[in-house]
């Protein structure tokens, strides 16, 4: 658990943040995809496994932030191991 939490904490939040806001907002021209996916989730239509991964896909930020959020910052060993 340790080495997740150690994990979440690896990337800036600013990234973070500027990841979750540009996937909310796209496309920009039309209905944005998790707007129209959590209507969809709402309405008992997202039925089709494509729209379920679009509503991970354009969630998975705000996701990462929130379990950031939850668990204390350990000694962040961010270093790529092979």
């Amino acid at each position: 658990m340790k080495r997740l939490a150690s994990w979440l904490h690896c990337p800036p939040m600013g990234m973070l943040i500027a990841a979750a806001v540009l996937l909310a907002v796209m496309p920009i021209t039309q209905q944005p995809h998790l707007l129209q996916k959590l209507l969809m989730l709402r309405d008992g239509t997202l039925l089709r496994p494509l729209d379920m991964f679009d509503l991970f896909w354009h969630s998975w930020p705000m996701l990462w932030i929130v379990l950031r959020l939850m668990t204390s910052a350990p000694e962040a060993n961010c270093k790529v191991k092979l």
